[in-house]
């Protein structure tokens, strides 16, 4: 079972990033309001994948995404984002997101995303 961490601003949707995560057979072992939290509880779960809003408060999820890729390349983070956002996620992709969700979010994007990053950890169901 694959652990997760949920990093987002807004507590609906961090509810909602759980309940199709926790649909997957994913663990969310952690959430966080902002970048700043999602660095530190980083490493304290060093979770199998997170999913990261990029604007937040305190620490974008940008600059959350460098700071955990600079402690853990291999880290695998889904950058979540509104349309409109093109320049930011460009930022997030080649600072090492491996895929990226627009809000708002849909069940399937969010499996077809988890699925591709995690392709060893999903359970087929």
């Amino acid at each position: 079972m694959a652990a997760v961490m949920v990093v987002d601003d807004t507590a609906f949707m961090r509810m909602v990033m759980r309940e199709i995560l926790e649909g997957m057979g994913m663990n969310v072992v952690a959430e966080a309001t902002n970048g700043k939290e999602a660095v530190n509880l980083y490493s304290k779960y060093k979770p199998d994948l997170v999913t990261m809003d990029i604007t937040m408060p305190d620490m974008d999820g940008i600059s959350a995404l460098k700071e955990i890729k600079r402690a853990d390349p291999n880290a695998k983070v889904i950058m979540c984002t509104a349309l409109g956002q093109k320049d930011m996620l460009l930022d997030a992709i080649y600072s090492g997101a491996q895929d990226f969700l627009v809000k708002p979010i849909s069940k399937d994007r969010v499996e077809q995303a988890v699925r591709k990053v995690l392709k060893e950890k999903v359970q087929t169901f």
